[in-house]
């Protein structure tokens, strides 16, 4: 059967059902599939999800010649032929073509030739491994279903914000014209990376953060020398501030933002990108004793607790152990070795933290990258996360403008590195880079936190002359003294 349309009555039977096409969908029922297993993929939006058309793969593409420009005009030779604004319809005209302008049947052919049946249409669970698409057709799973819906953004109850059709993650990565002037409200990835770009496209660009500083989640100097370089790059950012009420008096005219400091500030366009909740609100779990719109809470294997049977696995965004697409994908390639294992009777490997059934990396080695100007990549713990678990940790600081590598990279390079050693095991806890060039860098750092690799072996790995990597040595002798 194809990924075109199943219509045939002994096509509504499958071993595996998966709620949502998203890059984790997708994986979960490729995994399933390569065990043998039927699958079949349930969307009623664009096959591909949010990573493809409205997060990861656009806001990247309108990212990438910021960096590059960046890094050129720090280039010797570079400098005055650099200095010119980027053309920004070619931008965006580059953005739509990396989301196939909003079409999926590239994705729908990969669909089709890794033999998984794609079915249109909102899926509702409806009782055990039951399926109902658009209140009519009916699909049953024989062994499991996979909610991967994954999430959504929300707006805060700020008066008149609703109103006034603000922006959210899907319209910062998707509009069409550079806004005059716009006004980003959240000092997390979303804000901070639509900031950098837009800015760089040409607009007045106002970041307001009710906490301190960018990028919480990280370290703290993540965030302070991302918001040194959006400040040079011209963009004004608030902290300590919040959004009191918002003004729209025309749809499409501008947008009067209301601080609790009495300030007004007046924009074309206004984000908000605060926060995230699941897209579990309309798919059914009542049905199965779980409350709508809530978050999932799944054991290691992504198997959602409490249900009867053990047959419904939560992955992705949906069981909030980590948002973020390469974290979905990994748990995608858990669950489906969870879900063909226990279809075949093969004991589960869950005493194995590290093991074939267990997301473990969700909880001890996370990589993410904030593709800012500059960028800022983190894995595992940071030092606060670290002492708050209770490890007795080493931090371990290092001028990343230092390092030979850095210094012929860009001109002026700014940046620092960090890791975080457990003292009792001396294993790496996590790291954190910040600088031009760091997102590639960071794969090295994950490979050591999961691994759970001695620092005395980390000796051995000699980083190649004269690269950014050399930075690792540095960050090693330093420990040893």
């Amino acid at each position: 059967m194809a990924a075109t349309e199943a219509t045939n009555a002994a096509d509504e039977a499958y071993d595996v059902i998966v709620l949502g096409a998203g890059p984790t969908g997708e994986n979960v029922a490729d995994r399933a599939h390569a065990a043998g297993l039927s699958a079949a993929i349930v969307e009623s939006e664009l096959v591909g999800g949010e990573c493809s058309y409205w997060a990861c793969m656009p806001s990247k593409a309108l990212l990438r010649p910021v960096t590059v420009r960046s890094e050129a005009r720090r280039a010797p030779g570079f400098k005055d032929a650099a200095d010119g604004p980027l053309d920004a319809p070619a931008v965006l005209g580059h953005r739509d073509a990396v989301v196939s302008y909003w079409k999926d049947d590239g994705q729908v052919r990969w669909l089709d030739s890794a033999g998984i049946d794609l079915v249109r249409g909102q899926g509702r669970l409806a009782g055990p491994r039951r399926v109902v698409v658009d209140g009519g057709r009916v699909l049953t799973a024989r062994h499991a279903v996979a909610v991967c819906t994954g999430s959504r953004a929300v707006l805060p109850p700020i008066p008149g914000l609703a109103e006034a059709r603000p922006w959210t993650s899907r319209d910062a990565t998707s509009a069409k014209t550079v806004p005059g002037r716009l006004v980003v409200v959240g000092g997390g990835v979303v804000g901070v990376e639509m900031a950098t770009a837009w800015r760089a496209l040409g607009a007045s660009v106002t970041l307001l953060v009710r906490g301190d500083g960018l990028l919480p989640r990280m370290e703290p100097f993540a965030g302070h020398l991302v918001a040194e370089s959006l400040a040079e790059a011209g963009a004004f950012l608030r902290t300590g501030v919040e959004v009191r009420e918002v003004r729209r008096e025309a749809p499409g005219g501008p947008v009067t933002v209301l601080l609790d400091s009495g300030d007004e500030i007046v924009a074309d366009e206004l984000l908000i990108a605060t926060g995230r909740a699941p897209r579990t609100e309309d798919i059914g779990l009542d049905s199965v004793g779980l409350q709508p719109g809530s978050w999932l809470d799944v054991d290691d294997s992504c198997r959602v607790k409490g249900v009867t049977g053990g047959w419904l696995y939560g992955v992705g965004d949906v069981n909030h152990r980590a948002l973020l697409t390469h974290q979905g994908k990994y748990q995608a390639r858990i669950a489906g070795a969870a879900i063909s294992a226990r279809a075949r009777g093969v004991p589960i490997l869950e005493s194995d933290p590290w093991g074939a059934h267990a997301a473990t990396a969700d909880t001890r080695a996370v990589p993410q990258v904030v593709f800012s100007d500059p960028e800022a990549a983190a894995v595992g713990l940071s030092a606060a996360e670290a002492e708050r678990a209770g490890y007795r940790i080493r931090v371990v600081d290092q001028d990343l403008a230092a390092v030979s590598g850095a210094y012929l990279y860009a001109d002026g390079y700014r940046g620092r590195a960090r890791i975080i050693v457990d003292l009792d095991r001396e294993v790496l806890l996590g790291a954190t880079f910040v600088g031009h060039g760091v997102a590639e860098l960071l794969h090295s750092a994950t490979v050591a936190v999961a691994g759970e690799v001695p620092v005395e072996r980390l000796w051995h790995a000699v980083p190649s002359y004269p690269t950014i990597s050399e930075v690792w040595l540095r960050l090693l002798e330093a420990y040893r003294g």
